[in-house]
């Protein structure tokens, strides 16, 4: 019942900007950690950085100081602010929520299915 939907996926030159949302969809009583995830043909799916239910984020090393996550709790949506984009962040990027819904007695792991992102040298 519940569904993560992504956009804002596009084409863009290098050290340009995108912004990615994520909206979750269905009977959500609440939402608990948010990610975003990104994989390259190839290679294994990496974490790109995570939002707690209280604003608090984590990032890893490579989109540090370029890449901004923040999240709107009252209408459950997630974003991710890429600026200064570099070729190597061309991936699919996928959204995780820790959700817990009416049909649910314990949050559970939902998933997106993936925006592309293609940055142009």
């Amino acid at each position: 019942q519940v569904q993560l939907v992504e956009s804002g996926g596009a084409l863009v030159q290098a050290g340009g900007s995108l912004r990615l949302s994520c909206a979750a969809s269905g009977v959500i009583l609440g939402i608990n950690d948010m990610a975003w995830h990104r994989q390259a043909p190839g290679k294994q799916r990496e974490l790109v950085g995570y939002i707690t239910r209280g604003g608090n984020t984590n990032y890893a090393d490579s989109v540090k100081g370029r890449f901004t996550i923040y999240r709107d709790n009252d209408n459950r949506m997630l974003y991710l602010q890429m600026n200064s984009l570099k070729p190597e962040d061309s991936a699919v990027y996928y959204c995780y929520a820790n959700v817990l819904s009416t049909d649910q007695i314990r949050p559970m792991n939902s998933w997106g299915r993936g925006t592309q992102v293609t940055v142009s040298s």
